[in-house]
């Protein structure tokens, strides 16, 4: 029996997408509820990248089959769906199910910056955005996009977010590195806070113009007195 076989019926069985990992504990499981059967033992001892490898060879299969469904890895997981021209009976099989709203444009954008630039603080965010992001940041993260993922290393050690497994899911990506190239996103320049711009720094920062008259203010910290930048921010 073939690898890539079993593979194919655990995938076709299971409830869920399915990563290497998970399969190969299967197949270990299989192997220890039945005790002295060969056949489970062969496959007790695989290896994730067999795994994987196997799976490829599968997913080529079935994409040079020409099949109404396909086997694809979306965020490290991997599950047969139907190709894409079949839409319209199957969602007259099932019905139309409720879905979020779409996202807003500000919040596409947004999400961008965070997917390309990340990890990323607010501050950083506002940066490249011009604006504040404290309302549809609040959007990705109760759709589940975005996350919490660390601290900067910076005065204050705001908080810095990244993407999550389900905004590779919800783009059909299999990992960031499936990204479409952004040269120009990637070439902005964003400067590190060194200090909070809010008493809160879960709290939005302040609006873009404050920001560049409190840079404006560091630059001008070695002719006027200390103090006056933070003034000049007040005002």
């Amino acid at each position: 029996m073939e690898l890539k076989s079993i593979l194919e019926s655990l995938l076709f069985s299971a409830q869920k997408p399915m990563s290497a990992k998970e399969l190969r504990d299967l197949l270990a499981a299989a192997a220890e509820q039945t005790p002295g059967d060969l056949t489970t033992g062969a496959f007790k001892k695989v290896k994730e990248g067999e795994i994987v490898a196997a799976l490829e060879q599968l997913s080529r299969e079935h994409a040079e089959a020409n099949r109404s469904y396909r086997l694809v890895c979306v965020a490290g997981a991997w599950q047969f769906v139907t190709q894409p021209e079949y839409a319209p009976w199957l969602k007259a099989l099932v019905g139309l199910k409720n879905r979020p709203s779409r996202l807003s444009q500000p919040a596409l954008e947004t999400l961008a910056i965070i997917a390309y630039r990340q990890p990323l603080t607010r501050v950083e965010m506002e940066q490249v955005r011009g604006v504040s992001v404290d309302g549809v940041m609040q959007t990705l993260t109760e759709r589940g996009l975005v996350e919490h993922v660390g601290r900067a290393e910076v005065v204050g050690r705001p908080p810095t977010y990244g993407t999550t497994a389900l905004f590779l899911e919800y783009f059909g990506l299999r990992s960031l590195e499936e990204l479409p190239a952004a040269d120009e996103l990637r070439r902005i320049e964003v400067k590190k806070p060194v200090s909070l711009l809010t008493a809160d720094p879960g709290l939005a920062t302040a609006p873009p113009e404050q920001l560049q008259l409190k840079e404006e203010g560091k630059m001008q910290n070695e002719e006027t007195e200390p103090g006056k930048a933070a003034t000049a921010l007040n005002n």
